[in-house]
């Protein structure tokens, strides 16, 4: 029987990686020591191999078909031709062949250790292109475990369980993640609210607001905690500082409302502000409304002559009764007027005395305060040990997100 060598089989795959939307997976160049097949397969098996490297894959697969048609096939031969199929096919798009082929290949133990997992991974590709996921994900499975730590795999893994509709073994995969990129928080993001984890949603809002801070995520977030029950009404306005530090406000009557409700918290200072820049923004000032909005610029500075005429009077009253209410606003209001000593240490004399209506409310003031004044750490501390159960925890860490992460 005359036999001849195959000195190199160079199998060129597509280059080994994927996207969310179509995963891909392929090998290198690979080449290995000559070995001896008969010359009824070897020649039509090199015929295939120079098809196949001139991108003719279709052609190959075809002349194939004489190496097939061989009768009593050692096992190294049909090794060889089902590598040879596995390449061409995979490169013709014919998922089928390429998936049997691959398949024939991985079980044959003739790989090596180096090639072992590109072909498994190459394979779980395969069976994501041609949408058969429960082979896809037994596949990519295999390939995590001969390597767990193949981030590529544990991405095709959630890809793969996400667009099967398997969403909690996607959100396992997820939560269970190091990596916490932009796109799979969003994906968990979508699964959560998919399965109605309201709890779970704002979790993963607050880590993308956080690592990834965006006007959609701050503004979804502010709008979730405002209509979570036992919201406390009284915080509208510290949520409307979260918007403006996001850059959240646009509107005329958004400006408006801010400012009516600093005024109303007794800060002058923080509504002239507001007003200011409402104006610089073009969202006040102009329109049907320029004298309305006019007429509330004017009384926020009159407001504000008043605060500094009486002000002096109502801090000595308010310590003789011990009024940690009156003093925490009053305290903030110094600081928003750039007076931070006085201003912070009125707000630390009210969460000593103990006395406040809510004192969470005090301390998440206290803490935005002191960020105002410049001090960030003692912000942070301050913010920290926030613990109401009425909204003044959530905002607390999330400005403790927009300290750390800012827009």
């Amino acid at each position: 029987m005359t036999k001849f060598r195959l000195a190199h089989l160079g199998l060129v795959m597509a280059a080994i990686g994927f996207t969310a939307a179509a995963p891909l997976a392929g090998l290198s160049s690979v080449a290995y020591a000559a070995d001896a097949v008969r010359a009824e397969i070897g020649k039509p098996l090199q015929e295939a191999q120079k098809l196949a490297a001139a991108g003719k894959n279709k052609e190959a697969l075809a002349k194939l078909k004489e190496a097939d048609a061989v009768g009593g096939k050692s096992p190294h031969e049909s090794y060889l031709i089902e590598r040879t199929r596995a390449s061409a096919a995979a490169a013709a798009g014919d998922n089928d062949a390429a998936a049997k082929a691959f398949e024939a290949v991985i079980n044959s133990g003739k790989l090596s250790p180096a090639e072992q997992p590109k072909f498994t991974q190459a394979l779980a590709g395969i069976y994501y292109r041609a949408k058969d996921y429960p082979k896809a994900i037994t596949w990519i499975q295999r390939a995590l475990k001969d390597n767990p730590s193949d981030g590529q795999m544990h991405e095709l893994l959630i890809q793969t369980y996400y667009i099967s509709g398997k969403y909690s073994e996607a959100a396992k995969e997820l939560q269970s993640s190091k990596a916490g990129s932009e796109a799979s928080l969003q994906m968990l993001a979508n699964i959560q609210l998919k399965q109605n984890d309201k709890e779970g949603y704002v979790q993963t809002l607050e880590k993308l607001a956080g690592s990834y801070p965006k006007t959609s995520y701050w503004a979804d977030l502010l709008n979730r905690v405002s209509g979570k029950p036992g919201f406390a009404s009284s915080l509208s306005l510290d949520v409307l500082r979260l918007r403006l530090a996001n850059n959240l406000l646009s509107k005329p009557g958004e400006y408006m409302e801010m400012s009516q409700l600093a005024l109303q918290a007794g800060n002058p200072a923080e509504a002239t502000k507001i007003i200011d820049q409402g104006y610089k923004k073009g969202a006040l000032g102009t329109g049907t409304d320029a004298a309305r909005h006019q007429r509330l610029k004017d009384l926020a500075t009159k407001t504000q002559t008043e605060f500094d005429t009486k002000q002096a009077a109502l801090e000595a009253e308010a310590v003789k009764n011990k009024d940690a209410d009156t003093l925490a606003n009053m305290g903030f209001a110094l600081v928003s007027q750039g007076k931070a000593d006085k201003g912070l240490a009125l707000l630390d004399q009210a969460v000593k005395l103990g006395t406040a209506k809510n004192p969470d409310a005090v301390k998440l003031h206290q803490g935005i305060a002191q960020f105002n004044a410049g001090k960030k750490p003692a912000a942070l501390a301050t913010l920290k040990g926030v613990k109401g159960k009425d909204g003044t925890a959530e905002l607390a860490r999330y400005w403790t997100l927009n300290i750390n992460h800012p827009m």
